[in-house]
């Protein structure tokens, strides 16, 4: 059999069958440290391709079983920005269609700044429909956060078109008549749901860099609203920006807000 130079079994390993396809052996006895490190490589990426695939299949479980009752466009839902003294809170709302596959999809907190960027672009070029729903700090202040987060949640389902048969929804219950089941830690456990909680933080973060633009003091960009002491501190400093939310206690605190 003739050997092959490394660019060739390169090329040659996205060809090659299973285990009991001959040139495996021959390329298991290649003797040359570069085939032996390539070969180590492409089963390494083989496995890691196998633990994506089985945990899309997890995620895809809930969706599964609604796809068997007949049900076409379920929609996961998920929010963004909850706990953050500044910003908006914002929703997403995502169809994917049963045949999507994207790897390396998981709950927005357990990916890169990234990796988030990456999959949001992907879930873009796939999804059946994205929504997203945005609610004001000053709106948040008018209502409290829960009901500004159901809001645009609300908003979030009702920017989808087509419009959804049913709602995977992390956490939550949206204040409209479709169909829904509320799921605790829905964007570790639903596809869809972990989808819209990329879409909802990518989205947000972008909006807080924007606003980082605005009020360059604050150092929005790189806290993204939360309650850092670096954030704490320039309230103390500067006082508060239309965009803060007066209602939260360490917010009336930096700044002595009155009640």
């Amino acid at each position: 059999m003739k050997e092959y130079t490394v660019k060739e079994i390169e090329a040659l390993l996205p060809e090659l069958g299973g285990e009991d396809d001959p040139r495996w052996e021959m390329l298991r006895r290649d003797e040359r440290k570069s085939v032996q490190a390539l070969l180590a490589r492409f089963v390494k990426q083989k496995e890691r391709e196998k633990v994506m695939r089985r945990r899309w299949e997890e995620l895809m479980r809930y969706e599964r079983e609604l796809y068997a009752a007949g049900i076409e466009r379920i929609a996961g839902i998920d929010e963004a920005g909850r706990g953050p003294l500044a910003g908006p809170v914002v929703a997403a709302a995502v169809i994917l269609p049963p045949d999507a596959y994207l790897p390396g999809l998981d709950d927005s907190k357990r990916l890169t700044a990234a990796k988030r960027e990456a999959l949001f672009a992907q879930i873009e070029a796939c999804a059946v429909a994205v929504g997203i729903g945005i609610v004001s700090a000053a709106e948040i202040d008018e209502r409290n956060i829960y009901e500004a987060t159901k809001q645009a949640m609300a908003k979030a389902v009702s920017a989808l078109s087509p419009p959804p048969d049913y709602l995977l929804v992390d956490a939550m219950t949206v204040p409209c008549a479709l169909p829904q089941r509320r799921l605790m830690k829905g964007d570790a456990n639903s596809a869809s749901i972990a989808a819209a909680s990329i879409m909802a933080k990518v989205t947000r973060d972008r909006l807080m860099k924007e606003l980082d633009r605005r009020y360059p003091q604050y150092g929005f960009a790189r806290h993204m609203g939360y309650g850092t002491p670096e954030h704490l501190e320039a309230i103390r400093r500067y006082g508060i920006t239309p965009e803060h939310r007066r209602s939260f206690a360490p917010v009336k605190e930096a700044a002595g807000v009155e009640n």
